[in-house]
């Protein structure tokens, strides 16, 4: 909060302007420069969010000669992106290793493959293949795209994301996340990869040509957060810490978590209307929790989906599973 205030005192509120006209200053240029050296890339780019950037790689990368392979449960984002390019359009199963190959085998003629997949996802808090995915990649010479958005600053021994998790950082050919979550929580989105790719998309990205450009205490708000992940991993350790008592807690209480030993800890209640009574019965507790239920997830798989943080004490956590505990039974979801 004190790097943005200091942002808006040196350089003010905002910059009624897009970047390649008057809307860079020197702390977009840092920001970009932290993002690559945090992601361990040739360069970085900055968006208003991740659904812009998402929203300009595709068109800009990928023409009708072209083979895109997106997991059927990417965020809207994506699907989106995807929509607004040329490429041919290919759909596989979610994390199905089986169904992507036969995707990418039936494709010969591509001058370019990419597979398409969000590192972690956000509906259901479990995380992509990706070392089986950059496998296929390097056998059938397809690029890799992943949407960490949903890792990148808390998931991985150093916040580094999905590939940090896989232990294979580097391995992405291009990743788009945000500065909208662990990243100063309030807007922006980027791109990093290799240089070639990101001067592309300053010259062609609809997104980053046709977008004011990220307000100054924004910038200043990411570079400080990236400051503190950089330099310490006590609150990363903090998230999975609480993430594990909190998920322990429940399934032995007798409640169905999905997801992958990530702080995005859905509740799995099935009925849309029981999802909602739930969630208003935790927020009279004093607990604010948010039930989901179709088109957000599949029909029949409404949820309540908790969101840990580090900043979550361990009574905090002990007070909402009791709460969960004392209304599942008197719902009848647990025993």
């Amino acid at each position: 909060m004190n790097a943005a205030k200091d942002a808006i005192d040196k350089y003010g509120a905002g910059l009624s302007s897009v970047r390649f006209i008057c809307g860079t200053q020197h702390i977009h240029k840092e920001l970009e420069e932290k993002l690559k050296e945090f992601h361990v890339r040739e360069d970085a780019i900055l968006y208003p969010s991740c659904f812009d950037a998402n929203a300009g790689l595709f068109e800009t990368i990928l023409n009708e000669n072209d083979a895109v392979f997106s997991d059927e449960l990417n965020h809207a984002s994506i699907i989106d992106g995807i929509r607004l390019c040329k490429a041919r359009k290919f759909r596989y199963k979610h994390k199905d290793m089986k169904d992507l190959e036969e995707k990418l085998k039936s494709v010969q003629d591509a001058r370019l493959k990419l597979i398409a997949t969000d590192g972690v996802f956000s509906m259901d808090g479990n995380v992509a293949p990706l070392d089986k995915i950059c496998d296929l990649a390097k056998t059938y010479k397809a690029v890799t795209f992943v949407d960490d958005c949903h890792a990148t600053g808390f998931f991985g021994k150093t916040g580094r994301g999905t590939e940090e998790f896989y232990g294979m950082i580097g391995s992405v050919d291009i990743i788009n996340s945000t500065l909208g979550k662990a990243v100063g929580g309030a807007s922006g989105g980027y791109t990093v990869g290799p240089r070639e790719v990101v001067s592309l998309l300053r010259q062609r990205g609809r997104p980053y040509l046709f977008s004011n450009s990220l307000p100054p205490p924004v910038v200043g708000a990411g570079l400080k957060a990236l400051d503190i992940i950089m330099k310490d991993t006590s609150l990363i350790e903090r998230v999975r810490t609480n993430t594990k008592r909190f998920r322990e807690s429940m399934i032995q209480a007798g409640f169905k978590i999905a997801g992958e030993d990530h702080p995005i800890c859905p509740v799995m209640l099935g009925d849309a209307k029981l999802a909602n009574i739930f969630a208003d019965e935790m927020l009279g507790r004093g607990i604010y929790v948010i039930g989901f239920s179709y088109p957000v997830v599949p029909k029949n798989q409404a949820r309540i989906r908790v969101q840990i943080s580090a900043a979550h004490t361990n009574e905090e956590i002990d007070r909402a599973v009791a709460a969960f505990v004392e209304i599942g039974k008197k719902l009848s979801v647990i025993s």
